[in-house]
């Protein structure tokens, strides 16, 4: 069974600007009924066998559970943290222990929100009008979140794949379709693989390091410290001289390195993302991915430089027509840089909403492009790059009882965590 995939790229750029416009000119309010829109067309957009998948949610289970959150996280603001700021002041006459604490605190709520915001998609996503769901287990999740994590950090980065792969494992293994209950096989070991662009970056970067510092120094007979002291005086006395280079050039091989890294980091989340569908099984139904990380990787480099071009062009374009418009003595002197008054007779507060205004449509700008050359060609890339090879347990799969949210994704909303499709 292939997957298909029939949406156009236009009909999404003029879906996201007009959702974008309403969620501007409402102050944010809208972007809960953005979210749902775009997601039931992308939703639609992707036709298994031929069968469009469904996206049922309710906006306004969005904006409610949005405010339950936004109440639950004011109140650990309010009363954890100041707790927190009292003991660490008279326990250790100082602040930084409890700003540590409190961003500790933190963590566990961000794992928190995004286990509960992939079942609530899940539990509001349906095919062939079967629903899809995920067992409740969000704090089970964080806490496991956390300790691969401290192994992860302790071993170097060395077990990251081990992270993946468990955590993963926890998420597939309590999915479902109907009946059906999805399963992660495989082992942890195999996503070494798909680290290798990382490693071997990584490796070139630590061999670049100790050439140039220790083997063959860029700055020969200068001590770190002198270094450092002598280019931050450089900076304020025109006459300090800075300590010779020896072929500096060699510097830019890190610019290299760090965009092996970049690459590297793309290729081990999507390569690691097939490798780990084409181990996920339920019964009588497998999976096969034949996705490409250096298509992602394209799609992420063309589709980024694209929409800051465009929208440092738009920003430039608007600047210009408020200077051609009001004058370029008043355009200064409405952002404080000129010496005479501010345009006209208009009030401050209509200064601070127009500018406010743009400010918005800056980021509207920017989503509607990410949409449309960044999250479009990958979504169209997953679909039509997986398949079904073996699907005749479709047949044997019952429906499941509806999944009911208090909070929806308020969590990872307020968290921003749920700007995401």
């Amino acid at each position: 069974m292939k997957v298909e995939f029939v949406g156009s790229r236009w009909a999404l750029f003029w879906l996201a600007l007009k959702t974008g416009f309403l969620t501007v000119i409402t102050l944010g309010i809208y972007r809960f009924w953005m979210k749902t829109r775009l997601r039931r067309w992308y939703w639609s957009a992707i036709r298994p066998g031929g069968n469009p998948m469904e996206y049922v949610g309710d906006p306004i289970e969005k904006l409610l559970g949005f405010f339950i959150a936004v109440v639950i996280l004011t109140f650990y603001i309010g009363i954890v943290n100041l707790l927190l700021m009292f003991v660490s002041f008279s326990v250790f006459n100082s602040s930084w222990v409890g700003y540590l604490a409190s961003f500790a605190g933190v963590i566990p709520l961000w794992f928190y929100a995004r286990y509960r915001a992939r079942r609530y998609v899940l539990g509001r996503t349906r095919w062939r009008g079967v629903r899809f769901g995920l067992e409740k287990g969000a704090w089970g999740y964080a806490w496991r979140a956390l300790v691969h994590w401290a192994i992860t950090i302790c071993t170097l980065g060395v077990l990251w794949p081990r992270m993946t792969f468990w955590l993963e494992k926890y998420r597939t293994d309590r999915t479902f379709f109907g009946s059906a209950r999805l399963m992660q096989g495989g082992h942890w070991t195999m996503l070494y693989r798909a680290a290798v662009p990382i490693g071997v970056s990584l490796a070139l970067t630590v061999v670049l390091t100790v050439w140039i510092i220790w083997l063959a120094p860029v700055f020969p007979q200068t001590t770190f410290a002198e270094l450092v002291t002598e280019g931050w005086n450089g900076l304020f006395d025109d006459d300090a001289e800075l300590p010779a280079l020896a072929d500096p050039e060699r510097l830019w091989l890190f610019v290299l390195c760090a965009l092996g890294l970049m690459y590297g980091a793309v290729h081990y989340r999507w390569a690691a993302k097939r490798i780990l569908a084409n181990y996920k099984t339920a019964p009588g139904i497998t999976f096969y991915s034949d996705l490409k990380p250096p298509r992602i990787a394209m799609i992420y480099v063309l589709g980024v430089f694209l929409s800051y071009l465009v929208l440092t062009v738009a920003i430039l374009a608007v600047i210009l027509i408020g200077a051609a418009m009001l004058g370029f003595d008043s355009f200064l002197a409405w952002f404080g840089l000129g010496g005479i008054s501010a345009v006209g007779d208009w009030p401050r507060w209509v200064a601070v909403v127009l500018m406010g205004m743009l400010y918005l449509s800056a980021f509207l700008l920017w989503g509607v492009l990410y949409n449309t050359f960044v999250t479009f060609p990958i979504m169209r890339h997953m679909a039509l790059t997986t398949r079904l090879p073996d699907y005749h347990g479709l047949d044997h799969i019952s429906q499941r009882a509806r999944d009911d949210f208090a909070e929806a994704e308020g969590f990872a909303e307020a968290l921003d965590l749920g700007a995401a499709i």
